[in-house]
């Protein structure tokens, strides 16, 4: 549940919003959370930037009163999970997520009934809903390893990215039951046309987040999180890289290795779809609007909340 301004359509904008931003932050006693994947300005303004194994861990552990999450629903919502007593703030109501939405919690809910013995795991990027229906939650840089640390024999549901399923599954040997969603984002990279750039770059590493379709992974040098091709970048002897994941990430690889050159890789059409729409719906104006008035906020029933706590809470335990 979400609560928000009637309207702003009047409100002026200050000339300098990073010194606007700054002032409310430290009139709200706030935090900038940010993910990789947002537009440049959001990331410089962030007091936090980071894959959603991190943005959680710094979720868990701030003690600012208010958490400004610049990043989508299901991020925003687990830093209010964590903190029931902080006002959290998403600049733009809009911004979902086409994996979270790919998993409706009532369907979910039969799925899971109809294997009523397996344990189910489920990746950070769904609503908090699913959440409270599972055991365990995983980001992509902990998947492979708390899949690991399932005994053997206990079958396991996974969910809701069949691409981050089947990566895991090829990484474990484990066989999962996997839910059928997918990102948007992740879904729209052209395997011809990585192909076609790694003719005209032929010193150019592929680099690729595991939410790619396995026939994309295949041409990839290296496979990880965000913060893991971030990581990557910077410490590989390679001058030039495609990186097969949400562009943002690009404007931080630029400011760890300004002598190496990002490629993004391509999306099959010529549209911009190598860009998630919802993550750019979120404005440094909306962050500064937001900051101003405190909404829209991120409000969850207790029941809900307390339910989807315990999967993170396994999640941080299991993580290293």
């Amino acid at each position: 549940m979400f609560t928000t301004l009637s309207s702003q359509s009047s409100v002026e904008i200050p000339a300098d919003l990073f010194g606007a931003i700054e002032e409310l932050k430290q009139e709200l006693n706030g935090i900038i959370l940010a993910h990789y994947y947002q537009d440049p300005d959001i990331q410089d303004v962030a007091d936090y930037i980071g894959d959603s194994l991190g943005l959680s861990r710094k979720a868990a552990a701030t003690d600012a009163a208010v958490i400004v999450f610049a990043g989508v629903h299901f991020m925003a919502e687990t830093a209010k999970i964590l903190n029931p007593e902080k006002l959290v703030l998403l600049p733009d109501l809009d911004a979902g997520c086409s994996l979270a939405d790919s998993c409706p919690p009532q369907a979910f809910a039969q799925f899971k009934a109809a294997h009523p013995d397996h344990t189910v795991i489920s990746y950070i990027n769904c609503t908090a809903e699913i959440k409270a229906l599972s055991d365990i939650i995983c980001t992509s840089s902990n998947a492979v390893d708390i899949v690991r640390q399932i005994p053997a024999d206990q079958p396991i549901i996974f969910a809701p990215d069949r691409n981050l399923g089947k990566y895991v599954m090829a990484e474990t040997g484990r066989e999962l039951v996997l839910w059928e969603g997918a990102c948007m984002v992740h879904e729209n990279f052209s395997e011809k046309k990585i192909v076609q750039l790694q003719i005209a770059h032929p010193d150019a590493e592929v680099i690729a987040h595991p939410e790619c379709e396995p026939a994309v992974l295949r041409h990839a040098s290296y496979i990880g999180s965000t913060t893991a091709l971030l990581k990557y970048a910077r410490q590989s002897s390679s001058s030039a890289f495609i990186v097969a994941t949400e562009p943002g990430i690009i404007h931080q690889m630029q400011k760890d290795a300004r002598d190496k050159t990002f490629i993004p890789a391509p999306p099959m059409n010529s549209c911009a779809c190598n860009e998630c729409p919802h993550m750019r719906l979120n404005t440094l104006e909306k962050l500064y609007l937001a900051m101003k008035y405190r909404t829209p906020e991120i409000t969850l029933p207790e029941a809900t909340r307390m339910a989807a706590l315990q999967p993170i809470q396994r999640m941080l335990a299991m993580s290293h």
